[in-house]
């Protein structure tokens, strides 16, 4: 019944008689159910407030008269017409998956309830007034809604009770272990998630995103690209959430006293108050001296001793990936070293079910590069891979690069090479004026120039169904003889397709949502193997003969969905090294994480035999 039920701000605006301006009630942390009433109706009913505040507000929903605005459902907000005499229930502060959820089955069951025959009535009166909590979703429900009709006016958020095509799919469960942390996140536990690459992390971490209350919720991430990929911002962006041309605490290098004064701006202060939920992914990329200082800034701020200042943290990622960047002359810190870093975090918690890569040979690979073990056998294994040859259907093995100057003069080189005319795409920014950190928030830029024969990579999920995926790989075949002239792209995954251009909506300066239009393709020749991070490549080519970083070749080697899909040049066994640091802290985790499940264990055997001798 978690469907049925929805905790938020409701806002019911119900119009008075004579045409005058409608009567408005907003009941904070209310409580919003879907139910039936004594005729089988189905009926929302708004229950908010205390004491003499405290109200029951019920609307019989029929069909067509209820009508539903879903533009900002992925910010938490919607809104109910309920009749038709125009009375409205305006939702906000909501979870977004629940309130997806919720907005689902109320589509579901009004559409089933209008569209079934008129029941005769069995009593000559109206039977007591009841309300019950309505059932979930039943297969019928489905196969009576086959889809919104044209017209239904989607476009403006605004559509009749009917159920759209996408929605009818179930959504993609999540596996025990994942369930397990998203228990612990719903708990109010702060909490580090942590496994290899492919296990699922940044799918599960977009789940706990949509299930709390955005506006209270940060999300953030060490990297743009990361925080692009969950919809928020970087930690530096979100620590000084004004822009500021003072070193601040943005940077982290400036002395705490000035951190905080900074912290305390207008506009600034609210933020951090407001904040009760802050995520980071790519943990392993922030360095744990301003872990500490963001920790101190936060207790400052808020005027509470609790570790963050009462903030749950939950935060993911992999330490035996990319370590923080530090200069030459500087010790690297990870935030597990951080002084803070025990007594923020209540649970450490390591996904295992590998989703990535199903090939267990592979899996076992990569599993032994991850720990900085490279044997004979697995250093046979990479240098065989040098003959493959992965290019189909004109599509080549995208190369991945330690450093992004190789990347951008491969990338160059390459498309100047091809011959016929440049197509340029030009972006368009919601504030011209904060191109830079759009850019560097945003995976694609703000000008993509592209040829015919231009080896391509898609930067966001299009229809998973299809393959066309966020790394999915293709070749530009055509361009449309209209006005715009859009690329035709045809796919490793075997589907060819016009791209359009997509929209990026992500968090900047005081929270301002800040977007980007641009078509959802970059060039493949070549990508760094820092922007590659969180990505699975088709086709990859790989030149290790220059990394500099522990886990590094890790991080490129774990892209690859396949060992089919990989090439790997000049392979030295010496590169793959995992910092001794981080494989003591992972030892510990694991055997902190047995004794946890020996000692549930125990519990769960005393508790049986209890019950056995209570038999």
């Amino acid at each position: 019944m978690e469907a049925a039920q929805l905790r938020c701000t409701a806002a019911v605006e119900e119009p008075l008689p004579g045409g005058c301006g409608p009567r408005r009630r907003v009941l904070r942390d209310a409580t919003v159910l879907l139910g039936r009433n004594e005729l089988r109706q189905p009926v929302l009913r708004v229950v908010g407030g205390s004491g003499a505040a405290a109200a029951v507000l019920s609307f019989a929903l029929s069909g067509d008269a209820v009508r539903l605005f879903t533009r900002f459902a992925g910010e938490g907000r919607a809104a109910v017409r309920v009749g038709p005499g125009g009375a409205q229930v305006l939702l906000s502060d909501c979870p977004p998956d629940a309130l997806r959820r919720f907005l689902r089955l109320l589509r579901l069951k009004v559409a089933a309830g209008s569209r079934g025959p008129a029941r005769p009535p069995r009593l000559l009166e109206r039977p007591p007034a009841s309300f019950a909590v309505i059932s979930p979703v039943q297969e019928r429900d489905l196969l009576r809604n086959p889809g919104p009709r044209r017209g239904c006016g989607e476009g403006r958020g605004e559509c009749p009770a009917e159920v759209p095509r996408a929605e009818r799919r179930p959504p993609a469960r999540l596996s025990a272990e994942q369930e397990a942390v998203l228990g612990a996140v719903r708990s109010g536990k702060s909490i580090f998630f942590t496994g290899c690459a492919g296990t699922g992390k940044s799918f599960l971490l977009k789940r706990i995103v949509g299930s709390l209350p955005p506006n209270v919720t940060y999300a953030t991430a060490s990297t743009g690209v990361a925080a692009c990929h969950i919809g928020g911002t970087t930690l530096h962006a979100f620590a000084a959430l004004l822009s500021s041309p003072l070193p601040g605490i943005g940077s982290g290098k400036a002395p705490l006293e000035q951190c905080i004064q900074l912290a305390e701006r207008p506009g600034v202060r609210q933020h951090w108050l407001a904040c009760q939920h802050l995520i980071i992914d790519e943990i392993s990329m922030v360095d744990g001296k301003f872990f500490d200082r963001l920790e101190a800034v936060a207790r400052a701020v808020r005027k509470r001793d609790e570790p963050f200042g009462g903030i749950q943290l939950i935060i993911c990622g992999d330490f035996l990936q990319l370590p923080p960047v530090c200069k030459a002359n500087e010790e690297t810190k990870f935030c597990f070293q951080a002084k803070s870093w025990r007594k923020c975090i209540h649970i450490n918690m390591e996904l295992t079910e590998v989703r990535r890569q199903t090939d267990r040979t592979f899996v076992s690979l990569l599993s032994a590069i991850r720990l900085g073990r490279c044997t004979e056998e697995v250093t046979r294994q990479l240098m065989q891979t040098a003959t493959n040859r992965s290019e189909r259907d004109g599509i080549l093995a995208t190369r991945l690069c330690t450093h992004k100057d190789d990347v951008e003069i491969t990338n160059e080189r390459r498309l100047q090479q091809l011959s016929g005319e440049v197509h340029t795409f030009e972006a368009l920014d919601s504030d011209p004026m904060l191109v830079k950190l759009i850019d560097a928030q945003c995976p694609v830029g703000g000008r993509v120039e592209l040829k015919l024969g231009a080896q391509v990579m898609l930067a966001k999920n299009l229809d998973v169904s299809q393959g066309l995926v966020n790394g999915a790989r293709g070749v530009v075949v055509g361009f449309e003889s209209e006005q715009k002239g859009l690329p035709k792209v045809r796919f490793l995954c075997g589907v060819t397709q016009v791209i359009r251009m997509e929209k990026w909506v992500f968090k900047g300066p005081s929270g301002v949502h800040l977007s980007r239009q641009q078509l959802p393709l970059k060039l493949a020749w070549a990508i760094s193997i820092h922007k590659s991070q969180g990505m699975s490549l088709d086709c990859v080519e790989i030149s290790l003969s220059r990394v500099f970083e522990s886990g590094q070749a890790y991080v490129a080697l774990s892209r690859a969905r396949s060992l089919a899909g990989l090439r790997v040049l000049d392979f030295d066994p010496k590169v793959v090294r995992a910092d001794p640091s981080v494989l003591h802290f992972y030892r510990q985790l694991r055997r902190h994480q047995l004794l946890i499940q020996d000692s549930l264990h125990t519990y769960s055997d005393a508790d049986e035999k209890e019950n056995v001798k209570c038999s």
